[in-house]
Formats: C-alpha cells, sequence, structure tokens
C-alpha cells in the first residue's frame, strides 16, 4: 500500500505534466516514482534535472551503475534496486557488476571496486572521508571531479530513495522481475 498518491499525467499539479510527459517520450511509460513526484513539481524536475546531469557525467556506463546501486542498497530501497538493475541492462553493463552490487559481493575489477567503497563511506560518514579515503580513490585512477560527482549522484539518490521509503512506491511491472530485499540484519 502506497502512503503517497502517483499521479499520472491526468491526476498530476498543472507544473508536473510536461515533466511526466517528459518520462513517458523518455522511458515509453511513467515510472510510479515519477508519479509520486509529481504531487511537488519542483522536486519532479529537480529529480529529471540531476539524472540528466549525472548521466552526462565523467562515468561510464559501469561506474554510474556502481554509484547508483551503492546507494540504492545501502539505503535498502526496494524500488531503486531493481529499477536500476533493468536500468544497468538496457546500458548494457555486464550483470555480474549488478550482482555483486545487489549481493554486497566483491566487484570484478579493484578500480570499480574502489568507487564502490568510496560511494559508500560518503554515504554512511555523511560526507566526512578522510584524507586516506582520498588518496586510495585517487591511486584507483579517479580525480577530485569524480569525487563531486559521487556526491551529484547522491543527490539525485537522496531524492528517489527517501521519496520510495515513505511513498512506498510499488515495483513497476517491468522492473518487478528484479525484485530485491535486504539481507537479513
Amino acid at each position: 500500500m502506497t502512503s503517497l498518491k502517483i499521479h499520472n499525467i491526468e491526476t498530476a499539479p498543472e507544473a508536473s505534466k510536461p515533466l511526466l510527459e517528459q518520462s513517458l517520450k523518455a522511458i515509453g511509460m511513467i515510472p510510479g516514482l515519477h508519479g509520486v513526484l509529481a504531487g511537488a513539481p519542483g522536486i519532479l524536475e529537480a529529480y529529471q534535472m540531476l539524472h540528466k546531469l549525472f548521466t552526462e557525467s565523467s562515468f561510464n556506463n559501469e561506474e554510474l551503475t556502481v554509484v547508483w546501486q551503492t546507494i540504492n542498497v545501502e539505503h535498502e530501497c526496494h524500488y531503486c534496486v531493481p529499477a536500476h538493475t533493468a536500468i544497468a541492462g538496457m546500458m548494457e553493463v555486464d550483470s555480474e557488476i549488478s550482482n555483486a552490487l545487489r549481493n554486497k559481493t566483491a566487484l570484478p575489477t579493484e578500480k570499480l571496486q574502489t568507487l564502490h567503497e568510496f560511494t559508500l563511506k560518503v554515504v554512511q560518514n555523511r560526507g566526512h572521508v578522510t584524507s586516506e579515503d582520498l588518496n586510495t580513490f585517487y591511486a584507483a585512477g579517479y580525480e577530485e571531479r569524480h569525487v563531486l560527482e559521487v556526491i551529484l549522484g547522491l543527490s539525485q539518490k537522496v531524492i528517489s530513495n527517501y521519496t520510495n521509503h515513505i511513498a512506498n512506491t510499488p515495483v513497476d511491472a517491468p522492473f518487478q522481475k528484479f525484485a530485491w530485499e535486504p539481507a537479513t540484519k
């Protein structure tokens, strides 16, 4: 059961209608998350803009997936983990990467593992990372720009993960085959 209304183009506030039409055109559907975010046009617009900016960052598709899924799994987002599993497939990211992130196992390359660990430290420590954390990240081939781009990705994921927790957004049909639950604590 959802706790927040999931809008469609007809029920959304006027300012959200063109944003939902954008989603429909770009994705071929209006994801439930977008329908929830439509309740406040500014947050839907912010989410779409952050998504665009993050996908246009210097990260490749594998790295985008590592940042997104690291955050989704750490935040235990029932909606975003399956959605980004499907998105990773559409982006032609090897399923080995998605499975490792979903199952909290080692990633196939040291560089991706370092990105995962750095992203996790940013999330868990609320941005308080050490000089050692940064040096390890840089030694793997990342730069200051990447530090800031992790924060950009986190900004997008805070909007979606927190919204989905509060809204209890049902997982959309195309993502249901990738359903996910956090491991027992």
